[in-house]
């Protein structure tokens, strides 16, 4: 081997031609910047509108969100309903109203959706 192949990047040590980098890596991490105003995961959380179906339990209301879908061969339009449980801190609303609730962590068994607004109260 020449002194040419031996500086060169794709020397055997270094087959991708990076240099070598201790054991933590973490000062790849650190160089990236946190928390830009453009940042790609800022608000990925999911966020439904829906009819409160029920109040009957303490601080948890169920919410049908009624989604509109094609039928893959007939074409036609169906509504489907899917009930949500969401956290109502204040108990809130009540049966009818139109409300907008946020997807968070999972609260209990069932419950991982929050009330983020009151939209419409029922007449």
């Amino acid at each position: 081997m020449s002194d040419v192949d031996i500086e060169s990047p794709e020397s055997p040590a270094s087959p991708s031609g990076r240099e070598a980098q201790p054991s933590g890596g973490g000062a790849a991490r650190e160089a990236q910047p946190s928390g830009g105003a453009d940042e790609p995961r800022k608000n990925r959380r999911k966020q439904r509108e829906g009819i409160v179906a029920s109040i009957k339990m303490d601080k948890t209301i169920i919410v049908a969100v009624t989604d509109r879908v094609r039928h893959p061969r007939y074409r036609k339009t169906l509504q489907r309903t899917t009930r949500l449980y969401a956290h109502d801190e204040t108990n809130d609303a009540r049966v009818g109203d139109r409300v907008r609730i946020a997807e968070t962590r999972p609260l209990s068994k069932l419950k991982r959706w929050r009330l983020v607004e009151i939209v419409e109260r029922a007449r």
